[in-house]
């Protein structure tokens, strides 16, 4: 069993050092001068330190052979003590430029990583974000991985350094004794198996204590950011979250302290043995130069041999170590690049029944880890130039149906289709071009008032032109044209001079948002103006039903003054359509919508 133990951790070590090659591959293309200067700097400042060691040797045999002799070569013993200066500086240049190059590689790397890390983001749907485990491996990848790459690759460098430097003081102690080289090797490993096993120790740890790390950056994010501070203060909740803050602190330092206590522990005890083996050898090679069997300088060299090739030899182990710890916080990086997204992209920009419009057929959607169907057997469809109402309780599902039509989900079962195509079929980018949506939880960028309404279309993104043809379609001209720099105005609090505004304002940038886009034949308002008063959402209302006479409008709203005038009102309920008509049919009907009407109209008398 301890074998089979034993077999299946060094299977995890060597796998999970497969992730060094793809970090080498990664820093070599990022940028290949500084790699290969790094890597040439390396060899040298690896080969130079046993040259430093035996041109002491030289110059100690030399100085003791000059004072014996009767003609001293002073010179001779000078040009030495001249050359071993040379090379120091050659050492101490090269170090240099090694802490250059990395020092360079570490900019150029970090922003690297991290533009992969956002570029594979924008591949990803929607419900891979609604993930909470999903979301702890990208905080995981954001957090370490752009500095992991170039610190395994430095030790990588650093290891073959020292390699090189042992292999060098071990043909110079060989003269002496291989047992000597024997002891200089064995002497660091048990270090080395420690540091090893707590290294995989601390990894664990870190990818266990994710969820709470999230949590703590969440309760920062709500006490100190303008749009939690004002619930914060108003409610008292300060104390309390911040009690919790620390409390998830007192959890994971007495982790850290745990391990931290072993971890060091462990390590001085296990450390003991290589200062055991040096100075075992330093008696042993003291005792040999006594006994006449070295020469004063051999010994000095040999003394130095041996402490910096322990040195090496630690630096080594450390190396792997390290390298086995950066491995583990790698595959946080590459498990994220590697995530599979299942969502195909169809090559389809226009459908071959343009008249049909939007249909559902039959379409069922659940969300991941949930049992209970968000929707269920949806059908519907809507012609261009129609417009759809879809009412209901909130979490009824009229959201959900919105993101399956623009694609940020995918249907369980079923099908939608546009212009009698399946949506599977279309291009998503030219399906979301037909598309102006606006949804209740619209974006609030803190950008400048004409890029957050040219947000809408990225391809007119700073078109000052089309800005304001939005902006007077949203009903936002009026106090954008009031405000000091008009268009160019900063919007929200986290830059200087930005200027917040009231939700209502921010309400009709986001529909003159959808407006950018227009060329899109399908216009879906999700709650679009919650936060305006009744006059100025008729207002907006009859001004829209004036620009998207010919498009297919989709509306979700709770005031029933805007349900009543759309061609179709389809009622959803817990997921499933319960009734479908327009309003007088519906309130003929007397059922569901008929009720809900009635209390909002008792409400207003």
């Amino acid at each position: 069993m301890a074998d089979e133990n034993e077999a299946g951790f060094l299977r995890r070590a060597l796998g999970v050092f497969a992730y060094s090659r793809r970090a080498i591959e990664l820093v070599w293309t990022t940028s290949r001068p500084l790699t290969f200067t790094l890597a040439i700097l390396t060899i040298i400042a690896g080969i130079l330190p046993a040259a430093i060691a035996y041109i002491g040797q030289l110059i100690v045999d030399g100085v003791v052979a000059a004072i014996e002799a009767e003609n001293p070569d002073t010179w001779g013993v000078l040009r030495l003590v001249f050359l071993e200066a040379l090379v120091v500086a050659a050492v101490a240049g090269s170090q240099r430029g090694i802490s250059v190059c990395q020092s360079l590689l570490r900019a150029l790397l970090g922003q690297r990583v991290n533009v992969m890390i956002l570029e594979k983001a924008l591949t990803l749907q929607l419900s891979h974000f609604e993930d909470s485990e999903f979301y702890d491996k990208l905080t995981q990848a954001r957090r370490e991985a752009s500095s992991r790459p170039l610190s395994l690759v430095n030790r990588t460098f650093g290891l073959a350094q020292n390699l090189i430097s042992l292999t060098s003081y071990a043909v110079l102690l060989f003269a002496f004794s291989p047992w000597a080289v024997l002891i200089l090797i064995g002497a660091g490993i048990p270090s080395f198996i420690a540091e090893a096993k707590f290294s995989g120790d601390a990894f664990r740890l870190f990818r266990w204590r994710s969820p709470d790390t999230r949590m703590q950056m969440y309760l920062e994010t709500v006490i100190a950011r303008e749009d939690g501070v004002k619930e914060v203060k108003l409610f008292q909740l300060g104390p309390r979250l911040l009690q919790r803050y620390r409390d998830i602190f007192t959890k994971l330092f007495a982790e850290d302290r745990k391990l931290t206590l072993r971890r060091d522990g462990w390590g001085f005890v296990l450390g003991l043995i290589s200062t055991a083996a040096f100075y075992g050898a330093y008696a042993w090679i003291v005792l040999s130069t006594i006994a006449g069997a070295i020469t004063l300088g051999a010994m000095t060299m040999y003394l130095l041999l041996f402490r910096q090739g322990q040195s090496a030899v630690a630096a080594i182990l450390t190396s792997i170590s390290g390298m086995y710890e950066d491995n583990l916080y790698l595959s946080n990086l590459y498990e994220y690049l590697g995530q599979e997204v299942t969502m195909r992209d169809g090559e389809k920009v226009q459908g071959p029944h343009p008249e049909r419009g939007l249909e559902m057929e039959h379409v069922s959607f659940t969300y991941p880890g949930s049992e209970v169907p968000a929707l269920d057997d949806i059908s519907l469809s809507i012609r261009p130039g129609e417009s759809l109402a879809l009412v209901g309780e909130n979490g009824s599902g009229k959201t959900t149906l919105i993101k399956l039509l623009t694609r940020l989900y995918e249907p369980s079962s079923g099908r939608i289709l546009l212009d009698g195509l399946d949506l599977k079929e279309w291009s998503v980018e030219a399906l979301r071009q037909r598309v102006g949506v606006i949804f209740q939880d619209f974006g609030r960028y803190q950008f400048s008032v004409g890029e957050n309404i040219g947000a809408g279309d990225v391809r007119h993104f700073e078109d000052e032109e089309r800005w304001s043809d939005a902006a007077a379609a949203g009903r936002a001209a009026p106090f954008i044209g009031s405000m000091p720099e008009g268009y160019n105005t900063q919007l929200g609090r986290w830059f200087k001079d930005g200027r917040e505004l009231s939700g209502g304002q921010w309400q009709k940038i986001a529909l003159s948002r959808a407006f950018m886009r227009s060329d899109a034949d399908i216009l879906v308002l999700d709650e679009p103006t919650a936060a305006m008063d009744a006059g100025s959402e008729a207002e907006i209302f009859e001004h829209f039903r004036t620009v998207s006479r010919d498009k297919m409008t989709i509306l979700i709203s709770h005031r029933f003054s805007t349900v009543r005038a759309a061609d179709h009102i389809i009622v959803i309920s817990d997921g499933h359509i319960v009734e479908r008509g327009d309003h007088e049919s519906l309130m003929a009907e007397d059922g569901q919508y008929a009720h809900l009407f009635k209390l909002q109209r008792r409400g207003y008398l």
